[in-house]
């Protein structure tokens, strides 16, 4: 199937214009890649010269002395703590042990296992087990917190409350003739 003169002169036409755009295309690339490659050169520039220096004098300023400190203090429980524990719950932990293995040592014994058998056969034929009660413990515990709890809604009530004698005036009043 052929084409016609006025067919093949139009087709090759557009095969030259979209030729001539392709290659237009390919400048235009070109050069929006000369210009991507600049702006990276110019923003690589100024986080050199603007950005580093302002995040290091920040750093240096305020998050370095805020560290240092932090460790320090951190420094200071820690040894702090250390020398509580080896001061006092070392001994005390230590002491508590050597009763207790004292103790166990002693239980162990037959002479006091044996005291402990007749003072469980005679207890239990003549005395009846105690029923456990109240004592005044328990109500004046209960009153102590109770006094605690009222003196706390004091205090809120005493800081919510819209007061307005409590404000002090600058100005001294003058003095009223009766």
């Amino acid at each position: 199937m052929g084409l016609s003169r006025k067919r093949q002169r139009e087709l090759n036409r557009l095969k030259r214009g979209a030729s001539e755009l392709w290659d237009d295309q390919r400048d235009v690339l070109d050069h929006a890649t000369k210009v991507v490659k600049e702006a990276r050169r110019q923003l690589s520039n100024v986080s050199r010269e603007e950005f580093v220096p302002r995040v290091r004098d920040l750093y240096e300023s305020r998050v370095r002395p805020g560290v240092e400190t932090g460790l320090e203090v951190g420094r200071n429980v820690a040894g702090a703590a250390r020398d509580k524990v080896s001061r006092d719950v070392l001994p005390a932990v230590s002491s508590a042990l050597g009763t207790a293995l004292a103790a166990l040592e002693v239980a162990r014994s037959p002479q006091v296992r044996q005291a402990l058998s007749r003072v469980a056969r005679s207890t239990s034929k003549t005395v009846a087990p105690a029923k456990p009660s109240s004592g005044p413990g328990r109500y004046i515990l209960i009153g102590v917190g109770l006094v605690a709890a009222a003196g706390v809604a004091y205090a809120a009530w005493q800081t919510l409350r819209a007061d307005d004698e409590l404000w002090v005036s600058d100005e001294p009043e003058p003095p009223t003739s009766d």
